[in-house]
This record gives C-alpha cells, sequence and structure tokens, in this order.
C-alpha cells in the first residue's frame, strides 16, 4: 500500500537512510503550469534543521522533476519528483540494530515482513513524507487555479495553546530527552459542493483514512467531531437560510458529500517515539533490554506536520474532483 487515488494516483518510494526519497504522480491532468518552484516551498516548511523545535538533520531537500513536463507544463504523462538524502548518519543507529524502539513500527515491521531497515525506520520513517508532500503540491497548484486553497495550524501542544507556551514545552521536553504531541488544524476554503461519493466513497471517510497514513497521526476529527456526542440535534443541525448554511458543525460534509463550506479536519499527533530517555523494550531474540535512542528527531512533531497534512487534504480532495469532472 505504497499507492494512493483513484485518479490522481501517487506512489511514494524510497527510505530514510537510502540514496533518494521520491513520488511519481499518474492522473495530472495535462496543461497545468509546473516547475520545481512551485515544489519547493512546501517542501521547505516540512525541512529539518531549520528550528531548535525539529530535528536537527539538515537536508536542503531540493525537489528535481524527472519527467512528466515539456516546457513548463505537465503532459499527462506520470510526473516523477526525487529528493536525494545527503545527511544520513546511519552508524546512529547501529545500537538499536537488535531493539525495538516503544512506540515505533520497528517490531510491527518486523513481524510482517521478517526484516526491517533500522536506520532511522526505512520506510515508516517521518522522511517518507516528503513524497506526499512533493504530490500534494501539485495537486494545490490545480486545485488553486479553481479557488480552492488550504491552510493549517497548530491548536495545542500538550495541552499548551499559547505560541510562546507551546514553544517552551516543546524545548522542555527536548532538554528532558522526551517528547510531546499535540493537536493541528486542516482547513479547504473555496471547495464546490458535490465532492465525495456516497456510502463507502464518502469525503470525510476518504480524509480520515488520509490523515490516519501519517505515521503519527492517532485521532481525526472533522467538523465539531466527538464535541458533537454531548449534543441535542436542535443545536448540531446546520441550519439552511437563503444564503447558505448559518453554522458549519458538520465541517463541510454531509452524507460524505462536500456542502461548499469549509472542510474542516483536526488530527491528534502522537508524541515522537525516538528519544534519548531510558525505556525498557525487547530485542529480535526476546531478550527484555533498555534502550535510549540516539540519532537526530523532532521533540514534537507538529510543528512539521502542517504541511504534510495539507498535502493529504490536497491529494484527496484532487482525486475527487477529477471523479466529479468525469461526470460533468
Amino acid at each position: 500500500m505504497n499507492s494512493l487515488g483513484r485518479n490522481f494516483r501517487i506512489t511514494t518510494f524510497g527510505e530514510s537512510h537510502g540514496p533518494v526519497i521520491g513520488v511519481i504522480i499518474d492522473g495530472c491532468p495535462p496543461g497545468t503550469d509546473l516547475a520545481e518552484k512551485d515544489i519547493q516551498p512546501f517542501l521547505d516548511r516540512r525541512r529539518p534543521g531549520t528550528s531548535p523545535l525539529s530535528s536537527p538533520r539538515q537536508e536542503k531537500d531540493r525537489v528535481e522533476i524527472l519527467s512528466g513536463i515539456f516546457e513548463g507544463k505537465t503532459t499527462g504523462a506520470p510526473i516523477a519528483l526525487m529528493v536525494r538524502n545527503e545527511n544520513q548518519q546511519s552508524k546512529d543507529y547501529e545500537e538499536i540494530r537488535e531493539k525495538f524502539r516503544p512506540g515505533h513500527a520497528d517490531f510491527t515491521y518486523q513481524e510482517k515482513y521478517g526484516i526491517r531497515d533500522h536506520r532511522g525506520g526505512g520506510r515508516s520513517s517521518g522522511r517518507e513524507t516528503i513524497g506526499r508532500v512533493a504530490a500534494g503540491a501539485v495537486a494545490l497548484k490545480y486545485l488553486s487555479a479553481r479557488g480552492i486553497t488550504l491552510g493549517s495550524r497548530i491548536l495545542a501542544v500538550h495541552g499548551k495553546t499559547s505560541p510562546a507556551d507551546i514553544e517552551q514545552e516543546i524545548l522542555s521536553a527536548k532538554e528532558a530527552g522526551d517528547s510531546v504531541g499535540g493537536i493541528a488544524e486542516i482547513v479547504a476554503r473555496g471547495c464546490p459542493a458535490g465532492l465525495g461519493d456516497p456510502v463507502f466513497g464518502k469525503l470525510d471517510a476518504q480524509l480520515a483514512g488520509a490523515m490516519m497514513g501519517i505515521g503519527a497521526v492517532k485521532g481525526v476529527e472533522i467538523g465539531d467531531g466527538f464535541a458533537v456526542a454531548g449534543r441535542f440535534g436542535s443545536e448540531n443541525n446546520d441550519q439552511m437560510t437563503a444564503d447558505g448554511f448559518s453554522s458549519n458543525h458538520a465541517g463541510g460534509i454531509l452524507g460524505g458529500i462536500s456542502t461548499g463550506q469549509d472542510i474542516v479536519v483536526r488530527i491528534a499527533v502522537k508524541p515522537t517515539p525516538s528519544i534519548t530517555k531510558r525505556q525498557q523494550t525487547r530485542d529480535i531474540h526476546g531478550k527484555m533490554v533498555e534502550i535510549s535512542v540516539g540519532g537526530r528527531h523532532d521533540p514534537c512533531i507538529v510543528p512539521r506536520i502542517l504541511p504534510v497534512a495539507e498535502a493529504m487534504m490536497a491529494l484527496v480532495l484532487m482525486d475527487c474532483l477529477l471523479e466529479q469532472e468525469k461526470y460533468g
């Protein structure tokens, strides 16, 4: 399952400590203006080493377009995008070659495949999201031409909500060799009504699946989410007026189909599992051992997950828009 989408299909490839990370996009309509400069700003937003709040790994993450573009426009052929890994430090992971990191995918990858790349987690690393962000940037170029825009923000980190408190909470966790999680919100504006398919192809189901497909995400809310469980129907219904809706508790989706209102999604992001604080775990031989994870890791994933979550929403909306355009 390295691919996503029906009409706008992406397949990501590469590992954290391999030579490259990238994505193949198939189904992008021809005639869209596209160059590296349209993609690079999104990769720069998720790039490590730009803040004391993120991993110190130094990567330029410069995107290269290998195919699917002629004279600055998409041709309809598959688009190949690639970023070179340049600052791997695989030796940092030798100490955990045979140990499973608590909270990480090490154990489950070993159980499923009988083999795993211990260097940064291989495909389970956050660097895999480079391909998603690059593909999302292409989707956003198409969507923006149709008046659809995306934005995101941090709502909370470890219970803190002000920017100053959030920064201090992350730095304190880093100092203690620990990590913290948080909540982020992603909003799409300008989406037409009618996107998404009933029953199993619901837009909110697709968005939830896409967000849960991000490694650090453990919960998703659409609209008011879990808060609706404590309301009366008269409170929660988005009543209609001559001008549209009087509220947006549903988050822009009813019956799995977009209403034309803002589409609102919130995600719960877990603390980074790779921490230097000593923990108990098991090795591949079944022996109980202690572990302290070296290497370079984010003390909080939330700030750098924003462009990833935007990309996942863009990919779903792009796919649904092309599905709708099939039928006029």
